[in-house]
This record gives C-alpha cells, structure tokens and sequence, in this order.
C-alpha cells in the first residue's frame, strides 16, 4: 500500500444513508474522507422505487417470517452505485451467507481503485438480484444482524486506514493484530505504577532487540490462548517459524 495516486472510491447502497453519514465523520475514517484519501457515497434504493409507498422489500415467496428487498429498487441502485465508480470495480454484497472478512480482505479492497457496497436488511435480498448484481459476499462472523450498514462501516474503516497517510504512524497498520497473522501484544503507556500493577521492566528500557523479543512472545502467547487456529498452517493460520516455536517453548517452560 505504497505509493498509491488516485482516492480509494467507494458507494455504499443503504436505506438509511443518514445512519452511515453520520458515523462516517468521526476518527481515523473521518479524517481520511476529509483529507480525500476516500470517498463514501450512499445510494438509496427508495429512490429508483416508482410506487407511493416507495416500497424496496415483500414478502417471500414459500411464506416464512422477514422481509425480502424486491429486485427493479435494489437493481437499480447497485447500477447507479457502480456507474459512479471506475468500470470493473467488484459489487460486494454484506451477508450472513458470505466469505469471512478478514484482514488480508480488507488490504485486498484497499488496494482497488474502488468497490460498491450493498447493506439489505431482514432476510435480504431476492437471490436474482444477487446473481445479477453481486459479485462477492462478505460476513463480518457467525452472527445476524438486522441490516448490512453496520457491516459496511466495519468493511470500509478496515478498508480505510490501509491508505497511505490515513495514520499517523505507517508503523500502525503494520504492527497490529492479523497484519502478521498473529494477535496484538499488550500495549502500555504512562504512568509506569498504577493500582499496584507495573509496566514490564524490557518496555522501559532502550534495548529494542529484547523489546521486539518481547513483543513477540507475547502475541504468540495470546494468539495459542486465545486464537490457536492462527498458529496453524493453512486456513486462517500460517505455520510457526523457528524463532516463534522457541519462544513458545520458553513461554512454556517458564
């Protein structure tokens, strides 16, 4: 994620544009939108509706509970997003049903000139336009929730602050959880005593080599209690690397 010219270009097809706008504004992802890093524009499919009631959902065919986003609103609005967008750009659909977003999704997004995302609520959306419109589907995780939006602002802040200059700190987006495969370390910061607990005694010094040695133990040993199957070659893991292995074996012996 060097060297990167053109905004990452991104359309967000909401019913509630208003929720995402507002939470658009705040912290790193607002900071980037503002310095034009990115852009977020929202699509409302109650636009292309053509009845009074402006209606973009019905009930689905076979009976069952929930509501089904109907095909001409949610089509035409997926077309319009995509039209703003450079051609090619992939149509991401957020759904229980889809691929497990991770972090080497979120650089992959980053890196594209721009993608359309898709926020349906209840039961979703009717399979046709998924079929004709959609070219991915993302899950946040082994959840529901009742609408795409809160997925979406997860997918386009991970997204986000992998652009060049969107932290304060390159360093920040390196050195964090997933980003090698493994979890983040415990962080501290002053004061040095608080309620009886000590930062370690390697973060206060000046010996990086040990402070690095450190680090990396500590999210090796967070990574096995806490997420194993990151240990593990293939999946969502990689295999340990000699330095790695030591380190857990001197966790467990001392």
């Amino acid at each position: 994620m060097t060297g990167r010219q053109a905004p990452l270009q991104i359309a967000l097809v909401t019913l509630f544009p208003a929720m995402v706008r507002g939470a658009l504004g705040f912290g790193v992802l607002g900071r980037a939108l503002e310095r034009g890093l990115a852009s977020v524009e929202c699509v409302d499919p109650r636009s292309f509706a053509d009845d009074p009631h402006k209606t973009v959902d019905d009930r689905p065919y076979g009976g069952g509970p929930g509501m089904v986003g109907t095909p001409p609103p949610w089509a035409a609005a997926i077309d319009a997003a995509t039209g703003q967008l450079p051609a090619g750009v992939p149509r991401v659909h957020l759904s229980a049903q889809g691929q497990r977003f991770d972090q080497d999704v979120a650089r992959e997004l980053a890196a594209l000139p721009g993608f359309v995302l898709v926020a349906s609520r209840y039961e979703g959306l009717d399979q046709r336009v998924i079929d004709s419109r959609i070219d991915r589907e993302l899950s946040l995780g082994d959840f529901v929730l009742s609408g795409g939006e809160f997925a979406a602002l997860a997918v386009i802040d991970a997204a986000v602050r992998l652009l060049p200059g969107a932290l304060g700190d390159e360093r920040s987006s390196v050195e964090e959880s997933f980003t090698a495969g493994r979890l983040d370390w415990p962080h501290y910061t002053r004061p040095i005593e608080w309620e009886g607990r000590t930062v370690p005694e390697v973060l206060q010094g000046g010996n990086h080599a040990a402070i690095r040695r450190w680090r990396l133990q500590q999210s090796l040993v967070r990574t096995k209690a806490r997420r194993p199957d990151l240990l593990q070659p293939g999946g969502s893991g990689r295999a340990l690397t000699d330095e790695e292995r030591e380190l857990l074996e001197e966790d467990n012996n001392g």
